[in-house]
């Protein structure tokens, strides 16, 4: 029977704790990058119909023009419109005009 030295040990032990420190890391990577998906996937872009319609609620507000492209229109922008054209309240416009979407005239 062969005896192990205690560098051997200490190799061996090494090896085993730096596989299950990048096991670790790539869990990491991998729920990083699965957030950042889900938060692509809230910002989807709306369709032409929905285009129009943000459109018509951005000239009902009278003081705010449209301060982006339409392609960079968000379905969370266009709930943002919704709801300020529902409750109006300011806040939600001046968030808009934070986030670049409208600008005053």
């Amino acid at each position: 029977m062969k005896s192990i030295s205690q560098e051997e040990i200490e190799a061996i032990v090494e090896a085993r704790l730096r596989e299950h420190a990048a096991t670790i890391e790539q869990s990491v990577e991998e729920k990083v990058n699965s957030a950042v998906h889900l938060k692509n996937q809230d910002d989807y872009s709306l369709s032409p119909k929905q285009i129009d319609f943000a459109l018509e609620l951005i000239k009902r507000t009278k003081e705010f023009e449209l301060g982006t492209n339409t392609a960079n229109l968000t379905v969370k922008d266009l709930n943002k419109l919704i709801a300020y054209n529902k409750f109006k309240n300011k806040g939600i416009l001046i968030n808009l005009v934070k986030k670049g979407v409208l600008k005053k005239k």
